[in-house]
């Protein structure tokens, strides 16, 4: 079973910066379609980013500029490094594992004030 474990959630002012992590066991991590989701609370998980194993990435929106995701193949971990955070960003943020058979991280918190 592969398993997904975000980590660097908190709080933080805006304007200010959190780099999320997310250790990924079991399964080929260099061959994986790695991205990340969100969830406000009474909303909808939504789309945030997305990186391929040749590199490509895409963002939202309301992300674009602000987030970049990476990852390190020799850890096993994809990364989301965001800056200039604004309190629309408060939400849990889910690691996503993309493909027919995908797989989900259980989130971290990120709670950006005002």
């Amino acid at each position: 079973q592969v398993q997904l474990v975000e980590s660097g959630g908190g709080l933080v002012q805006a304007g200010g910066s959190l780099r999320l992590s997310c250790a990924v066991s079991g399964g080929t991590f260099s061959s994986y379609i790695m991205g990340w989701f969100r969830q406000a609370p009474g909303k909808e998980r939504e789309f945030v980013c997305i990186r391929w194993s040749g590199g490509t990435t895409a963002y939202a929106d309301s992300v674009k500029g602000r987030f970049t995701i990476s990852r390190d193949n020799a850890k096993n971990t994809v990364y989301l490094q965001m800056n200039s955070l604004k309190p629309e960003d408060t939400a849990v943020y889910y690691c996503r594992r993309f493909g027919v058979a995908g797989s989900w991280g259980q989130g971290t918190q990120v709670t950006v004030s005002s």
